[in-house]
């Protein structure tokens, strides 16, 4: 008996793009034929006539499941609902615009056949077509979160992998509220095979991923898997207290030596802004952290279901 392979596919507003997306998997179906395959498409709250393109998908094919959100609940919520209304053996994510390229499905599946690699995951090796300074940023990103976290994150890495159930189970086993699947991977461990591939152009559609949108993503990121930062500002407080004391002392000698203690007001200034910045950006890591936990206690769901087939 095949067993099955879940196309785990999160979708916001992409109506042009998933019946493109659904034919190209269909074209695919000759060169995976040692499974069977399932579509799990995921309608983060979408504006358009996402939904109804499913529904339109589920009449023609019956391997086509879809959930769809009460509201935007964003693409890890996406991620996450997929893997959980997921049946298969083996599960890989997708994203509907073809930036993950399903000419790469046969090698994954091959390396999750042969039983050496419980998860195949893909990288892009360029950032070609994206701003410069958006890929400059991304680069800085990786590699800061390697080195304060214990998440095995690689540069360029995207959330197009396949899996195993067992991964699958790894991973929704860890309902945090505040989610960064990236990092999840990473964490969950497992044998891990990355297979690299060039950037590839959105096949239709707008990115819905703006500056602001993957500043606060990578922020979201290092608060969750590393505790780095709240180390930093206990450094920088300390710091600043040795400074103080310092300065203490050159103002006093300084005014039994002078006896000019106004003198060089405006340093004193510049002194008091950097120390109240300082105190400002350690009171903000904390109130990350604090936020964060806050909403982890509040036991939300990830998701509410608005339909369902």
């Amino acid at each position: 008996m095949k067993k099955l392979l879940s196309i785990v596919v999160p979708c916001f507003n992409e109506e042009e793009a998933a019946p493109i997306f659904y034919n190209a998997i269909k074209e695919m179906e000759d060169k995976i034929a040692s499974v069977d395959i399932e579509f799990v498409f995921v309608d983060d709250g979408s504006r358009d006539n996402t939904l109804q393109v499913f529904k339109q998908l589920r009449q023609q094919d019956e391997r086509v499941h879809y959930v769809s959100f009460s509201r935007n609940f964003g693409k890890e919520a996406g991620i996450y609902a997929g893997l959980e209304k997921s049946h298969g053996d083996y599960v890989v994510i997708m994203d509907v615009d073809l930036q993950d390229p399903p000419s790469m499905l046969p090698e994954m599946l091959s390396c999750i056949e042969s039983g050496e690699y419980e998860c195949v995951a893909t990288r892009r090796v360029d950032r070609k077509g994206e701003p410069p300074i958006r890929s400059w940023f991304a680069r800085k990103f990786y590699k800061i979160m390697n080195k304060i976290s214990s998440a095995d994150i690689v540069d360029g890495a995207r959330d197009y992998q396949m899996m195993t159930r067992k991964v699958v189970n790894a991973i929704l086993s860890m309902g945090e509220y505040n989610r960064f699947s990236k990092g999840i991977f990473g964490w969950v461990g497992f044998k891990r095979k990355w297979l690299e591939f060039e950037n590839v152009e959105r096949v239709a559609g707008e990115t819905k991923w703006s500056f602001w949108k993957l500043l606060i993503y990578a922020i979201d990121g290092i608060v969750a898997f590393s505790t780095a930062p709240l180390t930093l500002a206990s450094l920088f407080g300390s710091i600043m207290c040795i400074v103080a004391f310092l300065f203490i002392i050159v103002i006093i000698v300084r005014t039994l030596i002078f006896g000019d203690p106004t003198n060089g007001w405006p340093s004193m200034v510049c002194i008091i802004l950097l120390v109240s910045g300082i105190q400002l950006l350690c009171l903000g890591i904390q109130g990350q952290y604090m936020a964060k936990t806050y909403l982890e206690t509040k036991k939300r769901p990830i998701y509410l279901v608005q339909e369902e087939e």
